[in-house]
């Protein structure tokens, strides 16, 4: 399994780690995930390690904290071959201060994370969204305290808008707290708007992605194409509205260039799928996700080969749409001076 720098950091992390969010099964939204319980959870763990996947991504709010007991539990007598992330942030009760990056919700977060994860520190702590109402002089404040407690040993976000991100980085030199190595982001071939700004950030700031839904919230498995309509089995029926929206002529012309990729390569759609974004700027790692230790093993297979030049530009050229204002203005008149990514 090949390893990339987190960032600018000094820490390496898998092209590929595993999403937890089908652990638990709780909720709406993580029903239609799936529902991993230990003892499947831990045969999907071994899988991971046993392919150089150690790096495990959670959050507290996945299934109400069960996400993070699972994977606590599953780990036992693993935990130094693994990787943890997870995220803090969203509303986990409905109590008043359970809620945002204040200092208040992040240390008592933290300290709750870590005994369901059964660990004594998070390899990487994320922001799971911007909050606009705590000073970002007490965030990251905070999470240096963490960080110089040992609890944390890497931070990022999630979700963050560009200014958000160089927002913090700005208090971050200013006081000598540590800067954000990651940043968690939505990108696949057919939601590339992480190109427009983020990923110029990340490359000048040194900051890594962490992908979540590389395969376009479960649009890219393959089972989806032009005159088939969703699955009767897809969990696109519970969950299509809690993610990213796609509008159906990008989603068809992708596949049909995924399906001549496929038939060139030997590959199956969703490791095309994940191999493209493995070879974009800023990429560190993946985060893939499983019900199944059959879905587990196919995802496995985008490593250990590489698109050629010509089958990336058919998925770029397949997957484009029209930028906004200022993006286009930007590529269209000054590239000789503003530079995209490469």
């Amino acid at each position: 399994m090949e390893h990339r720098r987190l960032g600018r950091s000094g820490f390496t992390v898998p092209v590929l780690s595993f999403g937890t969010g089908t652990f638990g099964g709780k909720g709406k939204l993580f029903a239609a995930w799936g529902s991993t319980d230990v003892a499947e959870a831990t045969r999907l763990i071994d899988i991971c390690l046993d392919a150089g996947v150690s790096m495990f991504d959670t959050a507290d709010i996945y299934s109400a904290g069960a996400s993070e007991s699972i994977l606590g539990a599953a780990l036992k007598g693993k935990r130094d071959r693994a990787i943890i992330s997870t995220k803090a942030t969203f509303r986990f009760n409905d109590e008043p201060n359970n809620v945002g990056s204040s200092r208040f919700h992040l240390l008592k977060s933290v300290d709750e994370q870590l005994k369901r994860l059964q660990t004594d520190h998070i390899d990487l702590l994320q922001l799971h969204a911007y909050d606009a109402m705590t000073p970002p002089e007490e965030v990251l404040s905070t999470l240096d305290t963490l960080v110089r407690a040992g609890k944390v040993l890497y931070t990022g976000v999630s979700n963050f808008s560009a200014w958000h991100i160089m927002k913090a980085l700005a208090t971050a030199d200013r006081y000598g707290y540590p800067r954000y190595v990651a940043n968690q982001t939505y990108y696949s071939l057919i939601g590339r708007e992480y190109e427009w700004e983020l990923m110029p950030l990340g490359v000048e700031e040194g900051i890594g992605a962490v992908v979540w839904s590389p395969l376009g919230w479960g649009r890219l498995t393959g089972k989806i194409r032009r005159g088939t309509g969703i699955p009767k089995d897809s969990r696109l029926h519970d969950s299509a509205e809690f993610g990213p929206q796609v509008a159906d002529e990008l989603l068809f012309r992708v596949v049909d260039a995924l399906d001549e990729v496929a038939q060139e390569t030997g590959k199956t759609v969703p490791q095309i799928a994940l191999n493209w974004l493995l070879q974009r700027p800023t990429v560190s790692t993946v985060v893939i996700g499983a019900r199944n230790e059959e879905q587990l093993k196919q995802n496995l297979g985008a490593v250990g080969w590489n698109l050629t030049k010509e089958q990336v530009a058919k998925l770029d050229k397949a997957s484009e749409v029209p930028l906004t204002y200022p993006y286009w203005h930007q590529r269209g008149t000054f590239l000789e001076r503003n530079p995209a990514p490469v």
